[in-house]
């Protein structure tokens, strides 16, 4: 039986790469992105959806699209995300920014995966479905001029356990990836500073990573190959994690 895979943040990044993974391998995806369109069609079994995770009405149309069309949801990649417009100083950051930001990468992540949970839950057989949360070496590096992102990103790494936890007992795995530097439009606009960084010796593998790491990953955990890991995290960063001397 094909597999049914949501799949946010699919107009662009690693949303998409992960999107077009699942779809080289079989899955029938269903994406939402804020854009209006999708505007560059990854083809095949792939339904597009606007929309923002952080409202309400739109994570609930989006999981009614699927069930509506396919009648169940096995796969669940949280890959939406966004940083903050303004890189500010934790001791002068906005409170406008930090609702934005955790509205998006923490609360609306938190209850799009309450709610495909709980139709998964109701699938019948022993392996249910699969949660993939995208996170951050955020979630554990501090930043100053980008604090919400981090405690946005940290938050997703607590969302893993606590599903993880509450789903086992469904067979529903939960883990988490946090990517490193990755080339995204996101990073677009600090470009210069990563690429002396990474020249400098911050990655042991000395390169940017791309949408296509990260997706890799993604696959590996929604296909199978990975059938008693939950609640863990895989760190997609060319070494980052490594303390060296």
């Amino acid at each position: 039986m094909k597999k049914i895979a949501l799949v946010t943040g699919a107009s662009a990044g690693i949303g998409r790469a992960s999107a077009k993974a699942l779809l080289e391998n079989g899955f029938a995806v269903i994406g939402m992105g804020t854009r209006e369109r999708e505007t560059d069609p990854l083809g095949g079994e792939f339904t597009y959806v606007s929309g923002s995770i952080a409202e309400a009405a739109d994570r609930e149309r989006f999981v009614k699209t699927a069930l509506d069309k396919y009648g169940r949801i096995d796969v669940l990649i949280n890959a939406a995300g966004v940083a903050p417009k303004v890189r500010a100083d934790v001791l002068t950051m906005s409170e406008e920014s930090y609702d934005r930001v955790m509205g998006i990468n923490t609360k609306g992540t938190l209850f799009l995966t309450q709610l495909a949970a709980n139709e998964m839950i109701k699938n019948e057989g022993d392996s249910k479905g699969t949660i993939v949360n995208i996170s951050s070496i955020s979630a554990y590096t501090s930043s100053p001029n980008r604090g919400e992102y981090c405690i946005s990103k940290a938050g997703v790494s607590m969302i893993t356990k606590l599903f993880a936890d509450r789903l086992s007992e469904y067979g529903i795995p939960v883990n988490e990836i946090r990517p490193g530097i990755i080339a995204t439009d996101m990073t677009s606009g600090v470009k210069e500073k990563y690429d002396s960084l990474i020249g400098s010796g911050l990655l042991p593998i000395k390169r940017w990573g791309t949408p296509e790491d990260v997706a890799a990953c993604v696959l590996a955990l929604c296909n199978g190959s990975l059938p008693y890991i939950t609640g863990q995290s895989f760190d997609v960063d060319g070494g980052f994690h490594l303390r060296r001397l």
